[in-house]
């Protein structure tokens, strides 16, 4: 069943109401705690019918929302999150701007939800405040990002203001951290604010960048090496990007890359974050295993 126009959360800022015509998302959007009123031009009048049509929308998301969490596997017992949209609601409804999800190498940690699991290069990852597991995210080798997304700086597209990726170095057999870190910096900032896979300049192209820190790091009692820029771009307040390489604890112990893609500004993540993350890197199985900034190897500003 189709649901009724009215307010509904917002699937890229769910803080926010967006309004839904029955059919489709309209840009009428409102800030928490406005009044819902229907928005010029809806064809829905007066406001007793709009506080109705709102409160029977927020039964049918909430019932819609809990259903799909048990067909999804949310209510088996195992400990899992599922952060995702009800299959049947306008999120992924005709219209929807959402990509489809793809895969990652990433899953919820059963013994810590706080926790996100990188299987194939045997680590974990603090999932902090803010950030959440990967959902309806078009790139490779998501680990995480921030909550919610936004109309790009450009004005095509949508952006998020933070992600984290983790993927093993298989492409030649350098196994040096710091000439990988390195080499991978400038790819790492070209597809994050240049030019994404379909040649679009979310953030009107990427004009400067400044190395703010690099050097050696320890992560999960490997010694690591970080390279971070900030970047300007045309539109928008640009960011900061990190290539971080260290040694695989599992197998043939192949380099593992972590790149952190933070926007700047007020709406950007917290930048000490990628210092947070990179502390809370862990093997599996090991959750007292020391490393990153601040370890005995520390990163040279």
């Amino acid at each position: 069943m189709t649901p009724p126009p009215g307010w509904y959360p917002d699937p890229h800022a769910p803080h926010r109401q967006r309004w839904w015509d029955g059919t489709a998302w309209t840009e009428h959007r409102s800030a928490p705690g406005a009044p819902a009123a229907p928005p010029p031009g809806s064809g829905t009048a007066g406001r007793t019918k709009a506080i109705a049509v709102t409160a029977a929308g927020a039964v049918l998301v909430a019932a819609i929302v809990t259903g799909a969490a048990v067909a999804l596997g949310g209510g088996d017992g195992d400990g899992t999150e599922t952060r995702t949209a009800p299959t049947s609601a306008p999120g992924t409804g005709p219209g929807s701007p959402e990509p489809a999800p793809g895969a990652s190498t990433s899953k919820p940690s059963a013994a810590d939800p706080a926790v996100v699991e990188d299987q194939l290069n045997g680590i974990t990852f603090p999932l902090l405040d803010g950030w959440v597991r990967p959902q309806y995210v078009a790139q490779d080798d998501v680990v995480m990002t921030t909550d919610g997304t936004y109309d790009c700086p450009a004005g095509v597209g949508l952006c998020r203001h933070g992600m984290v990726f983790s993927r093993t170095v298989t492409e030649n057999d350098e196994k040096s951290p710091e000439v990988l870190a390195r080499a991978d910096i400038s790819e790492a900032a070209d597809e994050a604010y240049d030019r994404d896979r379909l040649g679009r300049e979310l953030h009107g192209g990427l004009t400067s960048h400044q190395v703010v820190k690099s050097g050696p790091v320890a992560v999960a009692g490997r010694a690591g090496y970080l390279v971070r820029w900030r970047v300007k771009t045309a539109k928008g307040p640009g960011g900061y990007v990190q290539s971080l390489v260290f040694p695989s604890s599992v197998g043939t112990e192949s380099p593992v890359l972590v790149r952190y893609v933070f926007d700047a500004g007020e709406d950007g993540p917290p930048l000490a974050d990628m210092d947070r993350i990179t502390k809370g890197i862990r093997p599996f199985g090991d959750a007292d295993t020391g490393g990153g900034v601040g370890s005995s190897i520390g990163p040279a500003d």
